[in-house]
């Protein structure tokens, strides 16, 4: 008897489908890996790839050779379907508010000020000096600055 392996993408191990002769088409292998997996042929298809060359078997009159491997993944009967639709959104109140924002940051506090500040959410600051205070704030304690020597005396007695 011979053998292909294959698995899902998704999984770790390989699974085997067993036939007679040298080649199995790939229309049948299709059918018993459906078989072996409880997969509806109504549900889905399963798109077939060789694990060593990466070579996709699309001709279901294709011969794969008995002791190959192959990747299987199950995809949308019909393939997927691209969409095409753009969809236009109006934005033109976010808009004017981003440029009250701009305007506003002329008059925010700079960087020094803001790592010493409590509330970083409500501080007057761009997103990214708020992101750098907060970073500066939450390394602060680990400073080498704040490293404390052992005094040093006589060793315990233990």
């Amino acid at each position: 008897m011979s053998c292909v392996h294959y698995k899902f993408s998704s999984k770790l191990n390989y699974d085997t489908v067993t036939f007679d002769g040298l080649h199995i088409s790939l229309c049948d292998l299709k059918k018993q890996i459906m078989g072996r997996e409880k997969l509806k042929a109504a549900d889905c298809d399963l798109q077939i790839t060789n694990a060593q060359t990466k070579e996709e078997y699309t001709d279901d009159n294709a011969l794969i050779p008995k002791n190959s491997s192959v990747i299987v993944r199950r995809i949308p009967i019909g393939g997927v379907k691209s969409t095409s639709k753009t969809y236009v959104i109006s934005r033109t109140e976010p808009a004017m508010a981003t440029t009250k924002a701009i305007d506003d940051s002329s008059a925010s506090i700079s960087l020094a000020q803001l790592t010493k500040t409590a509330n970083l959410a409500e501080a007057n600051a761009s997103e990214e000096d708020k992101i750098k205070a907060m970073m500066s704030q939450s390394g602060h304690e680990y400073d080498p600055i704040n490293y404390m020597k052992k005094p040093l005396g006589p060793p315990p007695p233990s």
